[in-house]
């Protein structure tokens, strides 16, 4: 019960690593408040948690529907002492062949999104003494991706603008990490899987040979969040299966014949 008497907020709940880390900081305790663009699922996700669970429509994108969303919970639970920042989109397409809307859209979402956050709940979090935000960003951001211009970038915003976080409110007793997940099995890449060979490939790639479950992500972000990581902060953690380990080069003993 890590989180019993906290109130948390989690972007972009109803499904995937999101509903994986209200379904989790619920089991311990929390007070959970899920926010989604999509109302059914959003909805379904709070009655399942039960008692100490509300959904917020919120268009992360809004400045001021992020606003109520913070004012929703304070208002529901008496304030907020975690933030996931989890909400995102992707694109795809390199700087030639994307059209300046989708990136303007993918900062929106990924980057700007996870500023408003932040910005509307820090106030918050000063009135209970602290608190623990958390920013879903990606290995995409570590390192670039083919045909992934706005994704990488953002991301990569993301990880710095945790850092910035963590500096400016550690000595108020806010910290501020980041999350950077490999490929997960979430609805988003249903797409992919009905691709021939593109998911085998995918599962090549990483060296403990398969996509992390929502949970294995959302286990993460609640150390995270939790008392256990209290002298961490301004962390860039990868949660990858091992992707980030490797250099790229390819793999000697397979192309030799060993395996």
């Amino acid at each position: 019960m890590r989180f019993e008497n906290k109130v948390v907020v989690v972007t972009g709940g109803a499904s995937g690593i999101g509903l994986a880390a209200a379904r989790r900081f619920h089991a311990e305790g929390a007070s959970v408040v899920v926010a989604d663009l999509n109302d059914e699922a959003g909805a379904a996700a709070a009655s399942a948690l039960g008692d100490r669970a509300r959904y917020q429509h919120t268009d992360v994108s809004d400045w001021p529907q992020v606003q109520a969303l913070m004012t929703a919970a304070a208002d529901a639970f008496g304030g907020v002492d975690v933030l996931f920042n989890n909400a995102g989109i992707g694109s795809f397409g390199a700087t030639p062949d994307l059209p300046v809307e989708d990136w303007r859209r993918v900062i929106e979402i990924d980057l700007n999104a996870v500023f408003y956050g932040c910005k509307a709940a820090i106030p918050l979090m000063r009135a209970r003494g602290g608190g623990a935000i958390v920013n879903t960003a990606s290995i995409s951001g570590l390192a670039g991706d083919y045909s992934f211009a706005a994704y990488n970038a953002a991301k990569a915003g993301v990880i710095n603008y945790t850092r910035s976080l963590a500096i400016d409110h550690a000595r108020e007793g806010i910290r501020a990490n980041a999350v950077c997940p490999g490929p997960v099995d979430t609805p988003i890449i249903a797409g992919i899987k009905a691709m021939q060979g593109v998911r085998e490939r995918w599962d090549d790639a990483v060296p403990l040979g398969r996509f992390a479950q929502p949970e294995e992500i959302a286990n993460v972000v609640a150390f995270l969040a939790s008392d256990e990581a209290s002298y961490m902060t301004g962390a860039v953690i990868p949660v990858d299966g091992g992707v980030t380990a490797h250099t790229g080069q390819p793999n000697l003993p397979r192309l030799l014949g060993g395996g």
